[in-house]
């Protein structure tokens, strides 16, 4: 005994092409939902220009940064630059090196949170997104480290293990 397949009502009062192609626009619209969703916004990083000797201690830090931080694997930013590094991927924690002069190192925001650590001391702002923003003071170059909420189980920790590098690479 075959079985009669039974079309939705709605379905039935629209013309025999649109019910067609219904199908084949809904999977499309799927695919491109998903695609979009693949290559997501934070894939893109500003990328610093930094010049003269900045330039160059940038370049020597990019050369030092490690493949693995607190556990997430690299995954470096596009487009490449040897002044931007990320590690894990959703959400990651972003360095940018040379990065100008944040303008609310003179503003309100001045007297911040500033921790140290291995005689680098960062500045601190806290994101509407509840993450955070790290910038180095007295550098020779500035180094911003972005980390996302619930990027790291203590938001300075990823700053925290960079700054042996940049103490390193980036004279005071």
């Amino acid at each position: 005994m075959a079985r009669e397949l039974r079309i939705p009502k709605a379905l039935t009062a629209l013309p025999a092409p649109v019910r067609w192609l219904a199908v084949p626009v809904a999977l499309t619209c799927t695919v491109v939902v998903l695609i979009g969703s693949w290559s997501s916004a934070d894939s893109q990083v500003e990328v610093p220009r930094p010049s003269g000797k900045a330039a160059d201690y940038c370049r020597a830090l990019s050369a030092a940064l490690p493949q693995e931080l607190l556990g997430h694997a690299r995954k470096d930013p596009s487009p490449a630059s040897p002044y931007t590094a990320a590690w894990g991927s959703s959400p990651r924690t972003v360095l940018r090196c040379g990065i100008d002069r944040p303008e609310e190192l003179d503003g309100e925001h001045a007297a911040d949170w500033s921790p140290t650590a291995d005689d680098v001391t960062w500045w601190s702002q806290k994101l509407s997104d509840g993450g955070y923003r790290f910038v180095t003071t007295m550098r020779a170059a500035y180094v911003e480290v972005t980390v996302p909420a619930c990027a790291a189980q203590n938001s300075f920790d990823p700053a925290a293990a960079l700054s042996s590098l940049v103490n390193a690479k980036i004279p005071g």
